[in-house]
């Protein structure tokens, strides 16, 4: 597969790996509402992103990202006038960290325009697979043209979605609007309802396709020059007797197949033209914001709610959770929570307070902006506002003396399993992942800070989690990892008993 090059592509493509593990420090002030459907984020998005994938590493269903596109203009809020290495150098760590976030059946979706977009897709095909690619949307955002732009005026941008493993990918297919609905008629009152017809022909070769049909009033039908029949005569004969063929007011036309809208509700499979009728465009999300924010505190390049409530109708369901690390004003996380999704969103700066939170405050309270009509929402949930804490580990690779027990655990299950742990440990043993089983001694789990005690593998505390591991797992019978200061088992007992012991700090490789 041929791979985009540029000039610091070998530092990029290991950036992430750089960033240090940083704790979050929850904001009570800015947090809102009873519950925590949403976790909101100020900080690098990089250093944010890093420091959620041991708690939230392939859980989320579906990632929706606007970053900035690279378009040579100075924004308010942010730089978007970065050199194109910068660029790539900017969004490449960033969508490697993403991808680890995915669910199996989950999707990420990433606005984009013509500066950086062909590049974006050589990039996405490398870090998500090419055959992961879905399809290239082009969203009408402007309905009207400016004859002062000196070649063409631009009226679209583009989403590329693609999927963590395109064969289990979600993908709902969106709800028929009245429009589409209002071509079923009933001309014969058919007691099965509204119908629609299509041609019985289709071009394609059917070795059964060719044989003469008399319709009612005893005129003679073919399928046209060079065309089939799309069933056999067996079919059409018992369709015929269902009643699902029409043959037009009289009896007399050429015969079309019924189909009844009852079976159509279902929904229908999206395009990858959206326009702005179907997906709201800026206008609409600039009066949206208005509504919202005062005149000097308008994000000036939000996307409209329609737009997000699109996606994350095909790509998600009810309770799923949703992650958008390039938040802006805070659209994203706003439309996720009226739609009764869980959500995490991250954004840099002060109008992560101003804007996102302030955004998502009134969301919780219930406010009547976007889709809330459309989806019913009067409020309720919350969120919690989190900023970066300190890192997990110094620049010498020692754990900061503030990490408590709950933190390092984290860590050093991520370490050990690339996966997230969903229930906090109350004692050393961590959990059991295949055939292994993972303790973390570090303190004073064990009520003991002393050398020789809680932070340290002795015969004593080896029992100890034993015991626990077997109440956990009684049949387990694969190797246990043990982190802890210091080992006073010899190196025959550990083998023996198939411990695998690895001492903190420096034998966690989540640190950096």
């Amino acid at each position: 597969m041929p791979l985009l090059h540029w000039l610091t592509r070998d530092e990029d493509l290991r950036a992430a790996d750089r960033v240090p593990y940083r704790l979050l420090d929850e904001v009570p002030d800015l947090s809102a509402g009873e519950g925590d459907e949403g976790l909101l984020v100020q900080g690098d998005n990089l250093e944010a992103l890093k420091a959620l994938l041991p708690f939230y590493a392939g859980r989320v269903k579906c990632i929706y990202i606007d970053p900035p596109y690279n378009t040579r203009s100075a924004f308010e809020h942010y730089d978007d006038s970065l050199e194109h290495a910068k660029w790539l150098a900017m969004i490449v760590p960033r969508l490697m960290l993403l991808r680890e976030f995915l669910s199996e059946d989950g999707s990420i979706w990433v606005s984009i325009d013509d500066n950086e977009g062909h590049y974006l897709k050589v990039v996405m095909d490398e870090i998500f697979g090419r055959r992961n690619f879905v399809d290239t949307v082009t969203w009408q955002m402007i309905y009207t043209r400016k004859n002062s732009a000196r070649y063409f005026t631009g009226q679209t941008e583009f989403i590329l979605p693609y999927a963590k493993n395109k064969d289990s990918m979600l993908f709902n297919m969106l709800p028929r609007s009245e429009e589409q609905n209002k071509n079923f008629k009933n001309p014969d009152n058919d007691p099965r309802g509204s119908w629609i017809d299509s041609a019985m022909h289709a071009r394609n070769f059917y070795s059964k396709g060719s044989y003469e049909v008399i319709s009612p009033s005893g005129k003679k039908f073919s399928p046209p020059q060079g065309r089939y029949w799309s069933v056999s005569q067996e079919n059409f004969r018992r369709l015929d007797q269902e009643s699902r063929i029409w043959w037009g007011p009289h009896g007399s036309n050429a015969p079309r197949k019924k189909t009844f809208l009852d079976e159509v509700k279902q929904g229908v499979v999206p395009g990858n033209l959206w326009t702005h009728s179907d997906a709201g465009h800026n206008a609409q999300a600039k009066d949206e914001a208005k509504r919202l924010f005062s005149e000097g505190e308008i994000f000036i390049t939000p996307k409209p709610e329609r737009l997000i409530q699109r996606i994350l109708h095909i790509a998600t369901n009810s309770g799923d959770l949703v992650l958008d690390s390039f938040l802006g004003s805070g659209t994203t996380a706003a439309v996720a929570h009226k739609m009764g999704r869980r959500w995490i969103g991250v954004e840099m700066g002060e109008h992560a307070r101003t804007h996102c939170a302030l955004r998502l405050q009134k969301v919780v309270e219930g406010e009547q902006g976007g889709i809330s009509k459309d989806v019913g929402w009067e409020g309720g949930g919350g969120f919690r506002f989190c900023a970066l804490g300190s890192a997990v580990f110094d620049e010498d690779g020692r754990i900061d003396s503030a990490i408590l027990f709950a933190d390092l655990a984290h860590h050093v299950w991520f370490s050990e399993t690339r996966q997230p742990m969903i229930v906090p440990p109350t004692g050393p043993l961590l959990g059991v992942h295949g055939e292994r089983a993972v303790a973390l001694l570090y303190n004073g789990i064990l009520k003991d800070r002393s050398p020789g005690g809680g932070n340290v593998l002795t015969r004593a505390v080896l029992k100890l989690i034993r015991d626990d591991l077997a109440a956990a797992e009684p049949d387990f019978e694969g190797d246990l990892v043990v982190y802890g200061a210091a080992c006073r088992l010899s190196e025959a007992t550990l083998k023996e008993q198939g411990i695998q012991f690895r001492q903190t700090p420096y034998d966690i490789s989540a640190r950096t």
